[in-house]
């Protein structure tokens, strides 16, 4: 078959048939940006991970005069037991620094946090513990701090911040899933949108597709047109698609970012990773969809 002859045919088709094409076209365009927006919302959640998880600090709390657990009956701590758990810190493998805090310094950073909130004003310096703040060269090593130095005298608690992450991060991960969940029903939604518009074709068209059966014309030169119609929908959705997705990186770029320093966003290159699957996901559907449909419905 050569390939003007083929080119008309599709052309003929896809203008035949113009309000159809349309629908597909934009109802592909939806779906692969529903699709990729879940993409990028795993690739979002995945940043984040690695930004904050790489700040992630232990908090090892001293006793003070508020502490009720158990290693701190013997009241505050004292300058020897202060001073050995730096020194043990600081020694360990799997630090990287650690950071005294005093309790005038927590005092500071607390007014600091709570600046706006009435909770600043009833609280004093002495009611704060002291603290050690330490950087893990692995934040996956936590435990070997927590079974060294938790229940110990002198120590009241050891928190991970990971622990606090984690609530977060969970809530993150079930929009993602559910953004992933609306993306491919949205392009299940689309192939059969594909599949219902190239059956309508194949009936409008079945005398001409007769009258190339009897002339000699394989089966496979018949559907190829059609099939074709319903890959190039399929293109140009995509191509709407990652248009989206570049403009909504633009919009994060220009207008979220600069609001949300404290943390990390996704960049180019997932937007094109994502606009990668996306093509093979929309063609992937469209052949699936055209191949099934004329199996069935063209009969020639």
């Amino acid at each position: 078959m050569r390939a003007r002859f083929l080119l008309g045919e599709v052309g003929i088709g896809l203008k035949r048939n113009f309000t159809m094409t349309f629908a597909v076209i934009v109802t592909v365009a939806i779906s692969l940006s529903l699709l990729g927006i879940g993409l990028l919302s795993n690739s979002q959640v995945n940043a984040m991970k690695d930004y904050w998880y790489d700040k992630i600090e232990v908090s090892v709390f001293l006793c003070g005069s508020l502490s009720e657990s158990p290693s701190c009956s013997a009241g505050i701590i004292s300058s020897a037991q202060r001073l050995q758990i730096q020194n043990e810190l600081q020694k360990m493998p799997v630090v990287d620094t650690v950071y005294y805090e005093s309790q005038s310094q927590a005092y500071s950073r607390f007014q600091e946090r709570f600046k706006d909130s009435a909770i600043a004003q009833n609280v004093t310096a002495d009611q704060l513990p002291e603290s050690f703040r330490v950087k893990l060269k692995d934040p996956q090593q936590f435990p070997v701090i927590v079974s060294a130095f938790s229940g110990r005298p002198g120590i009241d608690l050891v928190q991970d911040q990971r622990t606090i992450l984690e609530k977060f991060f969970r809530l993150l991960a079930v929009l993602r899933n559910g953004a992933l969940l609306v993306g491919l029903a949205s392009v299940l939604t689309a192939a059969l949108l594909i599949s219902n518009t190239l059956r309508i074709a194949a009936f409008n068209r079945r005398r001409e597709t007769g009258v190339m059966k009897l002339v000699g014309a394989s089966s496979w030169s018949i559907q190829l047109p059609f099939l074709l119609e319903g890959v190039i929908s399929a293109i140009i959705g995509w191509g709407l698609a990652t248009g989206l997705l570049a403009l909504l990186k633009s919009v994060v770029d220009s207008k979220v970012a600069p609001l949300l320093t404290f943390t990390k966003f996704f960049g180019w290159g997932e937007v094109w990773v994502a606009s990668g699957w996306l093509l093979l996901t929309g063609l992937t559907v469209s052949v699936l969809a055209s191949l099934v449909t004329l199996r069935r419905y063209l009969k020639v």
